[in-house]
């Protein structure tokens, strides 16, 4: 299966599902929530259902529609930590277009609403999150999937590790300095573990009916560093990528001060002088080009960059490498490798 067909699959299983929330959340108070839900997960580059669908795919999963649902539903746990992410870090895009709580606001504020707009927003997309995060969990058991109550605990697990990490992301900027390690321990739980490894457990899990320690051993070896991989990459766009391609502006990363892997190793590395620079400068959320691309040449000239690129070389490499001996059908060893490059070579 291409990846245009998997994402025309996970597409329409999401639209499907949200059609059946529609008496629920309907009427022109309510409305506003399931437009913000569907205009987030309009966008997205769907590598979570991909992993999912092939991880069921190798361990012998047939063609099973049930298995789209479960997928698809993982893209609504991801628009659930968006949707808090940029609350948390006070981001006022994602994908282009208005953060979650930047689109209350303007509701609140072409409303002419009482109180804070700003309260409202944040307020509301808190909600949303919320509310995604619920649906999340719905749609995965309308899967009608066998073997469901033996991924119940790895679902359940998944979701643990997601709002640990982003509590961990919240406790690493309050605490300022960090080391790699402790940027790599936020990285996995926060986002690698639950957009690579555990997707590709659940899916795994899925078709086999049970663990077995293969599929353990893929898991952390082709999951593990494809996610850290994955996150190191995430790393690099936050400050070098092309707001075209990525749907933020440049170097927002920097303005909201993430003490990613990234800027971990420039610390380490750089001078004196130039971590001082970005100890000055990291977190400004008034940080103008001029200091974005001061804060590039100082990551550039301590290393970091290609330190960091060198790594997900070798994590990739070393991903691959064990997807050779692994017993899984040859078309979802082939599919795994090529998601693994797409993961790690991405520009959004």
């Amino acid at each position: 299966m291409s990846m245009d067909t998997l994402r025309t699959e996970v597409d329409r299983s999401l639209g499907e599902f949200l059609d059946r929330q529609r008496p629920i959340v309907s009427g022109p108070d309510l409305a506003p929530l399931l437009n913000a839900a569907r205009e987030l997960l309009s966008g997205g580059k769907r590598l979570r259902p991909a992993f999912c669908y092939w991880g069921w795919r190798a361990a012998g999963g047939g063609d099973e529609p049930g298995i789209f649902v479960a997928a698809a539903s993982l893209e609504l746990l991801q628009a659930s930590a968006l949707v808090h992410d940029d609350v948390m870090d006070k981001s006022d895009l994602r994908r282009g277009m208005p953060s979650a709580h930047r689109r209350f606001q303007r509701l609140h504020e072409k409303s002419d609403w009482y109180g804070s707009a700003e309260q409202f927003g944040e307020g509301a997309a808190v909600l949303l999150g919320n509310l995604l995060l619920i649906w999340s969990g719905e749609m995965w058991r309308s899967s009608g999937l066998p073997n469901l109550e033996a991924t119940q605990p790895f679902h359940d697990h998944m979701r643990t590790e997601l709002m640990c990490g982003q509590y961990l992301d919240l406790l690493e900027q309050a605490h300022g300095e960090n080391t790699f390690e402790s940027a790599l321990r936020v990285a996995l739980y926060k986002s690698g573990k639950y957009s690579v490894e555990q997707p590709l457990r659940l899916g795994l899990t899925l078709a086999a009916g049970g663990g077995a320690p293969w599929i353990e051993e893929l898991c952390v070896e082709y999951g593990n560093r494809v996610g850290i991989a994955f996150q190191l990459r995430d790393d690099i766009l936050g400050v070098f990528g092309d707001p075209v391609e990525t749907g933020k502006p440049a170097g927002d990363d920097l303005r909201e001060g993430k003490r990613t892997m990234l800027i971990a190793r420039t610390l380490a590395a750089a001078t004196p002088e130039d971590a001082a620079t970005v100890r000055r400068l990291l977190g400004d959320p008034d940080l103008d080009a001029e200091g974005v691309d001061k804060l590039r040449g100082v990551i550039e000239a301590s290393g970091a960059l290609d330190e960091c690129e060198e790594m997900i070389a070798r994590y990739l490499e070393e991903s691959l490498a064990s997807l050779d001996d692994a017993p899984i059908t040859t078309e979802a060893r082939s599919a795994l490798a090529d998601l693994a490059v797409a993961a790690t070579s991405r520009k959004t």
